[in-house]
């Protein structure tokens, strides 16, 4: 091995821009699918009936199961290599959105399921894939892959009602997102067959499970954070367009101010991680952002509508800093990509089951007050909430296993 050479590269036998590059391709499908539901939640219940409870299942279905599947990705990590999870993973994607778009309640909510099952373990494996690909620079590279679930979040919501009205059809709106997934499927397939016929051809091999973490404070920490600061983003994915409407903001608008809050989420995705690792630890970085958070989503709910552009940009950037610090917890916290691979799953277990419980929540909630008060205490709750898990989860340690 050359000095110099990074071991992960290495492994993987392949260059850095190309693992970039599929990375990104990766990442780009894994929120359109989710994105393009609130922005048309209010269609989608008007055209099938279903009730504001079961509107808020649906929105909580994808996120539950981001905690439910998670564990299982680790296991199929260790029977198949993890790029071919992953790549299975986008094919379930696809037929997901396919399902979706046949008529009826039942494919709509089978299909999301799908969906939901497939992110949930391709974005458990990434974080040990970037750890194990790019061991020296592990916190950029999540930050890059942060900003492109932004970039296909922020992209997809602000073409949902324009795509609804030129088709005539919410199904179709969210069809056009098997498009891209498509495209990774058959780049994918097109880069094992150019491979095949090389005699051995190198994979990445994510290490063994990493034992002891259920019991370990700091790992604890780091998964209570990530799941609080998720509630409070799946929350403004879910419902924000809708409380935007009921305060008198049209419908295209309220879906463009999501997607312009999505959009600056790429700023702080992007530079987050890399403020953060310049101080000696993560925690002040994060407590100003959970604290632009607060505001941003106050403003939304109570301040001027001449203001609501001002207050969704706040908003977003401070949810991109503190899911962008999130993700790179996982590596910055772990001594390597075996511990990386297993806390990325026990913090997307734990984490998300947590945030499942937001969107739904707050449907529950919005209907008992029939008003957005008691949602909006209940976020600045959550997010003191998680500033409190931050003070554990962002200090400048790394989980020690015996």
């Amino acid at each position: 091995m050359k000095p110099g050479k990074p071991v992960g590269v290495q492994a993987v036998g392949a260059p850095p821009w190309l693992l970039l590059l599929a990375l990104f391709m990766v990442g780009i499908n894994l929120r359109p699918a989710l994105a393009t539901v609130a922005p048309l939640l209010e269609t989608i219940r008007a055209e099938t009936g279903i009730s504001v409870a079961a509107a808020g299942a649906l929105s909580t279905l994808p996120v539950l199961c981001f905690g439910l599947f998670a564990p299982l990705a680790p296991r199929l990590a260790r029977l198949l290599p993890p790029e071919r999870v992953v790549f299975w993973c986008i094919v379930a994607l696809l037929g997901g959105i396919g399902l979706r778009s046949l008529p009826g309640i039942a494919p709509l909510f089978a299909g999301t399921l799908i969906i939901g099952a497939a992110i949930s373990l391709t974005m458990t494996l990434l974080p040990g894939l970037i750890k194990l690909c790019f061991p020296g620079g592990a916190a950029s590279i999540t930050g890059f892959y942060t900003a492109t679930l932004g970039i296909g979040a922020a992209l997809a919501s602000a073409v949902a009602i324009p795509l609804k009205d030129l088709t005539g059809s919410w199904r179709m709106a969210q069809a056009v997102w098997a498009a891209p997934a498509a495209l990774v499927i058959i780049a994918a397939a097109v880069a094992y067959w150019r491979r095949a016929g090389r005699r051995k051809a190198a994979q990445a091999v994510l290490p063994r499970r990493a034992g002891g973490l259920l019991g370990n404070a700091l790992a604890w920490q780091v998964a209570l954070y990530s799941g609080l600061q998720s509630a409070l983003a799946y929350c403004v994915f879910a419902w924000l367009p809708t409380m935007l409407v009921d305060r008198g903001v049209r419908p295209a608008l309220a879906g463009f101010l999501l997607s312009l809050s999505i959009g600056a989420q790429l700023v702080t995705s992007l530079t987050g991680p890399w403020l953060a690792t310049r101080s000696k630890d993560q925690r002040s970085a994060i407590y100003i952002l959970l604290g632009m958070t607060i505001l941003g989503f106050l403003g939304c709910l109570y301040g001027p509508h001449a203001a609501l552009w001002l207050a969704a940009v706040v908003l977003g950037l401070g949810q991109g800093g503190t899911f962008s610090i999130a993700n790179a917890l996982i590596v910055l916290r772990s001594p390597d990509a075996n511990v990386a691979a297993s806390l990325s799953g026990m913090t997307q277990c734990i984490g998300y089951t947590i945030a499942a419980a937001a969107p739904l929540g707050a449907g529950l909630l919005h209907a008992a007050s029939n008003d957005w008060n008691a949602v909006g205490l209940a976020f600045v709750l959550c997010a003191i909430a998680s500033a409190v898990a931050a003070a554990g989860a962002g200090r400048n340690l790394q989980i020690a296993l015996r």
